[in-house]
């Protein structure tokens, strides 16, 4: 399991930010856990032939 953390800062257009928070909060998550996933699923999808720790890929949906 993750146990440290560190910040990532990224710039975004207002707009898509607002629609972003928004569609979160229906799925009552939070952006951050939204993108913790999605570069979670990147990572798998992306990883050529690095071995991954289970921790990372339990819960990620793997690509045919």
């Amino acid at each position: 399991m993750e146990s440290r953390t560190a910040r990532l800062t990224i710039l975004i257009d207002p707009d898509k930010k607002k629609l972003f928070e928004e569609i979160c909060g229906a799925k009552d998550l939070t952006p951050s856990q939204v993108v913790r996933q999605l570069i979670r699923q990147y990572i798998v999808d992306n990883a050529g032939g690095r071995a991954l720790p289970e921790w990372l890929t339990s819960n990620v949906v793997r690509p045919d």
